[in-house]
């Protein structure tokens, strides 16, 4: 079954829906242009603005729900963005399931990321410019997944780069974190050069960059173009959703405050490309090479992020190797087409939940241990810090996938669906989930578990309720959000209008053996980590350890691969090229120069000022002369 028809709409919540991305625009606008006259409240006006833009989210979701399922993708026209000649594009918003299923996920977890903020960053002396970026933040990402054309997705997708760039290096004063915010930025701009082609050939395919031809038309251009298309595409998701080979920035933005590792991992940025792979499914649909490179990416990526998780030492950084894997499944379950979508975006969803729970327990852990990252420095924290514990380990659970938790519906569903299409992507995934539930219960046991490692200095206590209270809401939906997304099918039949449906429906089996062999691996990756170090001491520093065990604290060599690969020749050929400047062009000018002062130099000489000296040069030229007219005269 095909995406429904888009319907122009004129009124109603969903005619006013462009509030969503207005609310947090202004608020972001208003916290940096009066600057310190907001210093006192500016954190309150932020937190409002994004709640706000939140509450229309809801509304609009309610409304669309009012409508038969054949008319819920809703298009609101807003202006002419680009009329000029034959390229015409007016922006406008597509509010359908898909994107409002992102709007509530970016506003309701960005939002309680931004309560979590007010106490995390009280005694920040920038707190209003903080702020100011998180709304900016969330406004670029609305865009991103409103906009009803790829001219206005590129726009949200820059403005993404740009707000993380701020954020990633918002303690700019630690030289780690300009270094990360830069490069951060970099890496994006290899993936972003690679989504402005695929949109130009777009445009110059179907000669439009709106939703609405392009992906109805999709079916009539050429496989060669849409592969080119799609590969174009995938590079640009690669580099925001840091999957191989642009993985690279994601664990050194880590150094950025926590909430901002939160919203950059739970509701922003990572999920671009997802979202992108995704809504551009009838691309990828028509080109089975790039939908099967897709795949290929998602597990490989699945499987590299869970090696880099197993050798971090560093709370925040293995929870970001973390990620890097789960939206490898995301995006292997966007790659297999209809029959993957619903699980793609269900377990981003899901993920959305637990990994915020996560980052930001990490975040009151290090509220109370000093801003100490090292897990070697923690241990028995879970008798101090109960609520921390308790949160940090529904999320825990749930990204591991035990039953009945959210992770196990919507994992156990990309594995099986998987296995339906390729049995070897599928087994794959299973792999993965295997080495999470090590790495994410070394994370558990380390912080939580085993004896009390901690410093001198450090007085462990649990956080402020406006810190633990979205810690509890997001456990909520790690425990329920799973089973409510799965278990009766509802989001893949809410999903149905926007990204079709395939020819034959998958349903989600809670018992199976690729399910089984997952929970067994799963327990004794936990197994393994419970007796390595719950019972067995943690040492103070990390063992030199094997070769595995280099490569994955060195983040499987991808720094060194882009310095040898990309850095390295471009430096030879910048070198070159300054060569060439210095001693071709530049030489040829100052050469010529140097000849014609030098000449200028020695016939200046001639000039003595002397009369005995002019009066001997007329002699000897009236003689020459003499002397020549006399030689031609004897002929």
């Amino acid at each position: 079954m095909q995406p429904a028809e888009i319907i122009t709409e004129t009124g109603g919540v969903i005619g006013a829906s462009w509030l969503m991305i207005a609310l947090p625009a202004v608020g972001a606008a208003i916290l940096l242009l009066f600057g310190r006259l907001t210093d006192r409240w500016g954190h309150l006006l932020g937190t409002a603005m994004s709640l706000a833009s939140f509450a229309v989210a809801v509304l609009a979701f309610v409304e669309l729900l009012g409508f038969d399922e054949a008319e819920r993708r809703r298009q609101v026209m807003l202006y002419d963005f680009l009329p000029a000649g034959s390229f015409h594009v007016e922006m406008g918003l597509l509010i359908d399931p898909l994107s409002i299923s992102f709007a509530l996920l970016i506003t309701g977890v960005g939002s309680l990321i931004h309560i979590y903020s007010i106490g995390y960053m009280a005694h920040d002396e920038k707190r209003r410019k903080f702020f100011a970026y998180l709304n900016l933040f969330v406004a670029a990402m609305l865009v991103l997944v409103l906009a009803d054309n790829y001219l206005g997705l590129y726009i949200g997708w820059e403005g993404v780069g740009l707000a993380s760039y701020l954020l990633i290096g918002f303690w700019q004063h630690k030289p780690s974190a300009a270094t990360a915010a830069k490069k951060a930025f970099v890496v994006n701009r290899v993936g972003d050069f690679g989504l402005a082609l695929g949109i130009f050939t777009i445009f110059v395919t179907f000669g439009t960059v709106g939703y609405k031809d392009v992906l109805a038309n999709a079916g009539s251009a050429e496989q060669i173009t849409l592969t080119v298309i799609g590969l174009l595409l995938l590079l640009g998701a690669c580099g925001k959703s840091a999957q191989l080979p642009l993985q690279s920035w994601l664990l050194d933005a880590m150094e950025g405050p926590t909430p901002v590792s939160a919203l950059i991992h739970a509701a922003t940025m990572v999920t671009a490309g997802v979202y992108l792979i995704t809504r551009s499914g009838a691309i990828y649909e028509g080109a089975p090479t790039a939908q099967l490179v897709v795949t290929i990416v998602g597990a490989a990526t699945l499987i590299a992020g869970a090696i880099i998780g197993c050798a971090k030492d560093d709370i925040k950084k293995a929870l970001a190797g973390s990620t890097m894997s789960q939206i490898g499944y995301m995006v292997l379950a966007a790659g297999l087409g209809p029959i993957g979508y619903a699980f793609a975006i269900a377990h981003l969803i899901a993920h959305g939940f637990f990994k915020a729970a996560m980052f930001l327990g990490a975040g009151s852990v290090m509220h109370a241990m000093n801003d100490e990252v090292d897990m070697r420095r923690y241990g028995g924290l879970r008798t101090v810090m109960p609520i921390t514990f308790a949160t940090f380990g529904l999320g825990y659970l749930a990204i591991i996938g035990i039953p009945p938790l959210s992770g196990w519906f919507t994992k156990d569903s990309i594995i099986e669906a998987a296995m339906h299409q390729n049995p070897v992507l599928g087994w794959v995934a299973v792999v993965g989930a295997g080495i999470t539930g090590f790495y994410m219960s070394r994370v558990m046991f380390m912080t939580f578990f085993g004896e009390k490692r901690w410093a001198a200095d450090a007085h462990p206590h649990e956080s402020p309720k406006v810190m633990t209270w979205p810690l509890i809401l997001l456990s909520v939906g790690s425990v329920l959000g799973g089973g409510l997304l799965i278990a009766t099918g509802a989001f893949a039949d809410f999903l149905r209008p926007a990204v079709g449906a395939p020819e034959e429906p998958l349903a989600f089996h809670p018992v199976s053996v690729p399910g089984i062999v997952t929970i067994v691996l799963v327990l004794a990756g936990a197994a393994y980590a419970w007796t390595k170090y719950a019972k067995s001491p943690v040492p103070e520093v990390a063992p030199r350890g094997s070769f595995l065990t280099t490569f994955a604290r060195r983040d499987l060599y991808g720094d060194a691969l882009n310095e040898s690969l990309f850095m390295r020749p471009g430096q030879w050929l910048t070198r070159l090229a300054v060569f060439f400047d210095n001693r071709g062009v530049d030489g040829i000018v100052n050469g010529l120069a140097a000849a014609i002062g030098g000449t200028s130099g020695r016939l200046r000489r001639i000039q003595t000022g002397f009369v005995r000296s002019y009066a001997l040069s007329i002699f000897l030229g009236a003689a020459a002369v003499v002397g020549a007219l006399l030689a031609v005269g004897s002929f």
